[in-house]
């Protein structure tokens, strides 16, 4: 067992607080509050011990100068303000003398939120390198390390696992939650085990889709992810997203055909065509042309993953079904839902993407086990940990003495 935020001496400490902050921003608001919402419950538990609380957050893929205005966490500051009822210091250069004072110097209660980590990455990938230097130099603001981003747990990343390194560390409540439910539920799951997997790239999941498969029943897919298997069976998908690397599409068709029994593909698919405002039509996938974009799974699709969902006993779901944030591209995503919903299976749902559908369909807080996590949660599925999870240190065992 990981060591705990409440079996550490923390009153008066400056706690360097790694959080998930990864939230939908457009025009300067923050779109969904869930992940920053989720992190309150350790942030009140640090002020309630006095600390002086130093929080790291990445947000988006910052490749360019251009992305740091895109990527700001100065949005997530202000909701942060407004939940905690209390004025937050910002520091927009990470690792300037001026943001080292700032840290050293908080009062107990006092909040200290720093930029995108992710701003590191440019130019040198201080960031998603590793870089030791760096993390000496991010533990140096505080005193005791807390590790509560569950969702970044996968990425070895100077912020998530190098910190731990230098510094008295811990897991806060967030990922000691989402630790705890995982392992009761998916990590050694009762069979039929079922995983439906959305996304947009395959490129990305796909040595993590090599790992459930010996784990799993029945793999589900939906999304681009569909896209390049259905590509990797010889089938048009027109102008859908899907991978265009041939070598993975080799891979596929290998896989495929060593897990005959556990694949299931869209039979249909909702489409509209590139060249015209007509509306969307159904479309079974060995039909589709050139011009077509494929947004849903159709009815067919629907009822096919309805009867694997009825007869599972353990369903893990990552991603949606189509394009549901457009009106007429949701119903796919919304039945998949209803039908986890009425299912008697254990049900874990997560990934940011898929946490905002729940919300945006009227499915908020229909599923106890939902995970912040959606990469994280799959690799932590697959393999039994994690990058972020492994740099903290182990519980201490302490003996008590009758006396």
């Amino acid at each position: 067992m990981k060591q705990t935020l409440k079996k550490m001496f923390l009153t008066n400490k400056r706690v360097l607080l790694r959080s998930d902050f990864n939230v939908p921003i457009a025009s300067g608001n923050v779109l969904d509050e869930t992940k920053i919402i989720a992190s309150l419950e350790t942030i009140k538990y640090l002020l309630a011990q006095n600390c002086k609380i130093i929080i790291l957050s990445h947000l988006g893929r910052v490749k360019t100068e251009e992305d740091k205005n895109l990527y700001t966490l100065a949005p997530v500051k202000k909701v942060l303000e407004k939940h905690l009822n209390k004025e937050i210091k910002f520091a927009t250069d990470i690792l300037s003398p001026e943001t080292k004072n700032m840290a050293l110097n908080l009062a107990p209660q006092e909040i200290l939120l720093l930029e995108n980590t992710r701003f590191l990455d440019v130019p040198n990938k201080l960031e998603s390198t590793l870089n030791p230097s760096v993390a000496e130099a991010l533990a140096s603001l505080g005193e005791v390390f807390v590790l509560d981003a569950f969702a970044s747990c996968h990425r070895a990343h100077t912020s998530v696992v190098g910190i731990a390194k230098y510094l008295p560390n811990c897991i806060g409540f967030l990922v000691e939650k989402e630790l705890k439910m995982l392992n009761e539920t998916v990590l050694k799951p009762e069979h039929p085990f079922t995983v439906i997997m959305g996304g947009a790239k395959v490129d990305d999941k796909l040595n993590i889709i090599k790992s459930l498969i010996p784990k799993c029943d029945h793999l589900l897919v939906s999304g681009g992810i569909a896209n390049s298997f259905l590509t990797a069976l010889n089938l048009n998908v027109g102008a859908s997203l899907k991978t265009e690397n041939l070598n993975i599409i080799n891979e596929l068709k290998e896989l495929m055909l060593e897990n005959k029994t556990k694949f299931a593909f869209p039979l249909d698919a909702i489409v509209e065509t590139t060249f015209n405002n007509n509306a969307p039509t159904i479309k079974a996938t060995n039909k589709i042309e050139a011009n077509d974009i494929i947004k849903d799974i159709g009815p067919k699709t629907i009822n096919k993953y309805q009867q694997i969902i009825n007869e599972s006993a353990t369903i893990f779901l990552n991603g949606t079904m189509g394009i549901y944030e457009e009106k007429p591209f949701k119903n796919g995503t919304t039945e998949i839902f209803n039908a986890l919903k009425n299912s008697n299976a254990s049900v874990v749902i997560g990934g940011g993407d898929t946490i905002s559908a729940l919300n945006n369909l009227d499915f908020k807080d229909v599923f106890k086990n939902v995970s912040s996590g959606g990469g994280a949660t799959l690799e932590y599925i697959a393999n039994g940990h994690l990058p972020g999870i492994d740099a903290i240190n182990e519980e201490e065992n302490i003996e008590i003495l009758d006396l």
